[in-house]
């Protein structure tokens, strides 16, 4: 059995499966399982807090956060 990639519709609020989806604009993902697509908004938020406080250690560094992109 192949894997199954899941999406979050964002339109329809479901998770469903790759064959399922609609347009790139209108779902997030992939996603290993269906809890993780259903739990995208809690992955979302922890994903930028990270990023937020990594942005707060570089800028408390005294480096432009956005140095490290180029």
């Amino acid at each position: 059995m192949e894997p199954t990639e899941w999406y979050w519709d964002l339109e329809r609020n479901v998770a469903v499966t790759a064959d399922e989806r609609g347009p790139g604009d209108r779902t997030l993902g992939p996603y290993r399982t269906k809890g993780e697509a259903e739990n995208w908004k809690a992955t979302s938020e922890a994903r930028n807090e990270t990023w937020d406080e990594a942005d707060e250690e570089w800028e408390q560094a005294g480096t432009d956060p956005d140095d490290r992109r180029r």
